[in-house]
């Protein structure tokens, strides 16, 4: 499991956009005035930004769990790779007595359908350690997403924007620095982060086997 699949993964969940808007939809037909107001309100719209980057790197749970994630996708890289280090000295250990004639043909037959089942086996757990690695990080995905968009709602409660967006990379043109609230954002998350007592004991085994 690939450092860079954990990031790429992150970093895909993080450019969470929240939309806050009020439509009224109960009369689909507006004659001109009403298309008139509608456009005159619209320029006093309240629209802000937050940087996805600053999210990443400044959050505290998004760094807990990229640890842990990252530590995960290792270990699992090294059980693989193991595993297959085994197998290949098997074989070739095989292959060699072959040559040897150190086998009949019946026994030689069975040692190999046994290498076979143990390759499989090995395919069978990397897939299986592939689809835990996944749902955990689907899990961290969503408790990313439900944090900031629980975060942005009760922040504008006050604020009243219209429109909250996520910048990242160059997905926005151009944002003016004026409307940037990541500070705030990422402050308000830090304040609201509680780790759980399994994010703290699984960053500390993280840190501890770095």
């Amino acid at each position: 499991m690939k450092k860079t699949k954990v990031i790429r993964t992150l970093a895909v969940v993080a450019a969470t956009t929240m939309v806050i808007t009020a439509c009224n939809r109960s009369n689909p037909q507006m004659d001109q005035k009403s298309v008139s107001t509608a456009t005159a309100g619209s320029t006093n719209m309240k629209i802000a930004y937050v940087e996805v980057d600053s999210i990443m790197g400044q959050y505290q749970f998004c760094k807990d769990y990229s640890q842990i994630l990252q530590k995960k996708g290792q270990n699992i890289q090294n059980t693989l790779a193991a595993k297959q280090q085994q197998l290949q000295a098997a074989a070739a250990n095989f292959q060699q007595k072959v040559q040897q004639n150190a086998y009949t043909r019946e026994q030689a037959e069975a040692i190999q359908a046994n290498l076979q089942r143990q390759s499989n086996d090995v395919q069978a757990l990397g897939q299986r350690l592939g689809n835990e690695f996944d749902a955990e990080t689907a899990k961290f995905n969503k408790a990313l997403s439900d944090s900031i968009q629980h975060f942005l709602s009760d922040y504008n409660k006050d604020k009243k924007y219209s429109l909250i967006l996520s910048k990242a990379g160059n997905n926005l043109l151009y944002a003016d620095k004026a409307y940037d609230i990541t500070d705030v954002v990422i402050a308000g998350l830090n304040k609201a982060y509680k780790p759980s007592t399994a994010i703290k004991t699984a960053v500390a085994a993280a840190e501890k086997k770095k």
